[in-house]
């Protein structure tokens, strides 16, 4: 029979999903986070492929809002749930979602797609480039000593029930989104993803745990407010020498340097543990400046989000840039050809404009590596050096890598989706 793809229906979630969980290693979820990707799933973004009444493949699209270099919360279509049967493989299934999930992007007005990747060598066919990383940590706290900047002390720590105090742990988030990018605004209903706390989210360790960070609101009423947090868990173990508990961490965010280093202190100074671990953090953390021994952090950067395209005109006149840019770009794009051919970029850090021109161009690229750039993590020099992007005009790589590349944060996907 004929592989028919068709929009999402509600009755038909359960099947889709279990198509999905089969395509992952089917292990059934815990009926609470089975709710949350239920209550999240976007009907009308989201496609199935089915073959008779089997479903056979799985995509979907969240409508997010991603923080580009200069600020700005450009639409941006999350791709996510993607998955083929096994029995289905090889049969151009993902091929025909990728090109309607696509044409549909385009079509809903949103100039950039982004995905975290299961397998980082399916996606570069269809035009997604490498835009961030995160930094994986195990920090043996028993050798390592944290030294913290003046006004830690001045930041008072207390715990809380992570479900009261989600309202003032979000406001801190939604304040750091514009700050970074690759950060995406939180849309309702996302929250509850952050407050998971199924066997599975423990493996072994405690229920989840909540630290907020407050200084005195400086009115003279004696109130605060909260300018950090942690979400953390902690796995207790023994070992012949005494205890050796593990803290997990999941999320920690902080306004200023004194609360973060004051949520970190707290961290390294638990009881009865000896390390700290945690799988996504930013590349470029503050304490790696306040560690005494950074080898012994057990860093590994790994890939993240991937970033694609979808419209180069509007995603390029979308961010700014930290030099001066005028630049001729002949970008190549055999999965979506609207955006082949040569486009200038001219633009600064106060705004940028990008048109269709038939000027000579000066760097030729494909739009997988424009993606990987785009955030500002990857040099275009880098790509250069790798063959990726090629100079047409003496000079003008080193100009335009100067100005795509963000001076200030790296960009940083704060979790998955």
């Amino acid at each position: 029979m004929t592989t028919e793809l068709r929009v999402l229906r509600e009755e038909d979630w359960n099947v889709w999903y279990d198509n999905l969980l089969r395509a992952f290693g089917g292990v059934p979820e815990p009926a609470e986070e089975r709710e949350v990707s239920q209550a999240v799933t976007e009907y009308d973004r989201s496609i199935g492929a089915w073959d008779g009444a089997q479903c056979v493949g799985t995509a979907g699209a969240f409508d997010f809002r991603l923080t580009v270099p200069g600020g700005a919360s450009v639409p941006t279509a999350g791709v996510t749930m993607v998955s083929v049967a096994a029995t289905h493989r090889r049969r151009g299934v993902l091929t025909s979602m990728m090109r309607r999930q696509l044409d549909d992007i385009r079509s809903w007005g949103q100039p950039l797609a982004a995905l975290t990747a299961s397998e980082p060598d399916i996606y570069g066919r269809f035009g997604y480039g490498l835009a961030t990383h995160r930094l994986g940590i195990e920090i043996d706290t028993t050798r390592v000593r944290l030294s913290v900047p003046p006004g830690t002390d001045d930041v008072r720590l207390r715990y809380a029930a992570p479900a009261e105090v989600l309202d003032v742990c979000e406001a801190v988030y939604a304040r750091q989104v514009p700050e970074r990018p690759g950060m995406l605004v939180r849309r309702p209903g996302w929250e509850r993803a952050e407050l998971l706390d199924t066997e599975r989210h423990r493996d072994g360790a405690s229920p989840l745990q909540c630290v907020v960070a407050e200084r005195a609101d400086g009115d003279g009423g004696g109130g605060s407010d909260v300018v950090g947090y942690a979400r953390f868990r902690v796995k207790p173990d023994w070992t012949p020498s005494g205890a050796g508990g593990v803290v997990v961490l999941e999320s920690l965010e902080a306004l200023d340097a004194a609360a973060h280093a004051a949520l970190w202190r707290f961290l390294f100074d638990l009881d009865l543990t000896g390390s700290i671990v945690s799988s996504r953090r930013p590349v470029d953390e503050p304490w790696l400046h306040m560690v005494s021994d950074v080898r012994r952090c057990g860093l590994q950067v790994k890939d993240d989000m991937y970033v694609r395209l979808v419209d180069v005109g509007a995603a390029l006149r979308a961010r700014t840039y930290q030099a001066p840019v005028d630049v001729v770009l002949e970008v190549e794009d055999t999965f979506c050809p609207w955006n082949s051919g040569r486009w200038r970029l001219t633009g600064d850090a106060k705004g940028a404009d990008c048109e269709r021109t038939g000027d000579t161009a000066d760097l030729a690229l494909s739009i997988r590596e424009l993606g990987a750039a785009y955030l500002g993590g990857v040099s275009l020099a880098s790509l250069g050096a790798a063959g990726r992007v090629r100079e047409l005009r003496q000079g003008a790589l080193a100009e335009a890598s100067v100005g795509f590349f963000s001076a200030t944060v790296a960009p940083w996907l704060p979790h998955g989706f």
